[in-house]
């Protein structure tokens, strides 16, 4: 396993496992096999949306507005098959053309601008925000392809849920660009020191914004399943979705400082909260309390995160004069 799994992600996932044997016990429901592909549905989204966020925290940025490119992608989406009457394949390409330019408007803006991406998709979450409600009114769409509701809520041989599939797709696209492109390089080379990736040739500006545009392009993905899962759209539907990944991949062990992190541990961390949240739900505990407990372990994950980058920089430091001497 720790052949797999790295140092850092083998204990993200003895958390993982830690976890689940205490629902275990504490719930009986918990260990129903129903229970577990009934979690691996409700991850999809966040999973496959975390990909492309951690693409983003690796080469040191963040986008918080995921969540409301989720909604706007589903509502849109929505809109085309139920209002206009597009074939579902052509408004799902059409979502997530919409989803990858958002992604591409986010980065063009920090990279052109300079602006720190905490407050341009910040300002970008408020205006698609507003953009969802103003298309649907506040109200709700539903009622969709057969065919399209499939995608997930659909199970292959009554057992393994057609979302697991996209999700592990996905992933493997993921692994395959982080780890044997040139580009999954340069991902890491701009978060660990954007001047020494400028100097060795990296067109940072590029990179960046593909890593913007692969985000987008992974949300779009991520909602299009959400959407076909819940067979409902709503302005509303993303909201939180940006602090569920966020939390996911920082747990994982995805840097938020830039430059460290991988995606199979962004995946081990949507995977510890959607068994946190699953398991939390099936004990009855009260909503707001789940949130707080949300809350609390993305501070300690940050926290962890933040002392053990200052702690190799002080061995480092100490190494360089020792050297000296």
């Amino acid at each position: 396993m720790k052949k797999i799994i790295k140092k850092k992600e083998f204990g993200v996932f003895m958390v993982l496992v830690a976890l689940i044997v205490f629902f275990s016990i504490a719930s009986p429901q918990f260990v129903q096999a129903r229970n577990f592909f009934n979690i691996a549905k409700q991850i999809a989204t966040v999973g496959i949306c975390s990909v492309g966020f951690s693409f983003v925290l690796i080469t040191g940025g963040i986008d918080l507005s995921v969540g409301y490119q989720i909604s706007l992608d589903i509502v849109v989406t929505a809109v085309l098959m139920n209002s206009l009457g597009v074939h579902w394949v052509l408004a799902c390409i059409l979502g997530m053309l919409l989803g990858t330019g958002i992604g591409l408007l986010n980065g063009l803006i920090i990279v052109e601008t300079h602006v720190a991406p905490l407050i341009v998709t910040l300002s970008m979450m408020t205006i698609l925000k507003g953009i969802s409600y103003l298309i649907t009114g506040g109200l709700a769409i539903f009622k969709f392809n057969e065919s399209f509701v499939k995608l997930g809520q659909g199970m292959i041989g009554g057992v393994v849920p057609i979302s697991l599939l996209f999700l592990v797709a996905i992933i493997v696209i993921g692994i395959f660009i982080l780890n044997k492109t040139v580009y999954g390089r340069y991902f890491y080379a701009i978060g660990n020191n954007v001047e020494a990736a400028k100097l060795s040739g990296v067109n940072v500006k590029k990179i960046q914004l593909m890593a913007y545009g692969l985000c987008g392009f992974f949300t779009s993905i991520g909602a299009i399943l959400l959407l076909s899962r819940l067979n409902s759209a709503q302005s509303s539907t993303g909201d939180g979705y940006e602090f569920n990944c966020l939390t996911a991949c920082v747990v994982g062990g995805v840097s938020s400082n830039g430059g460290k992190g991988t995606v199979l541990g962004a995946v081990i961390g949507c995977l510890i909260v959607g068994v946190l949240e699953n398991g939390l739900a099936i004990m009855n505990i009260n909503e707001y309390v789940q949130e707080v407990i949300k809350g609390l372990v993305l501070l300690v994950a940050v926290v962890y995160d933040t002392m053990s980058i200052m702690k190799n920089e002080k061995v480092k430091k100490i190494k360089a004069i020792n050297a000296e001497n």
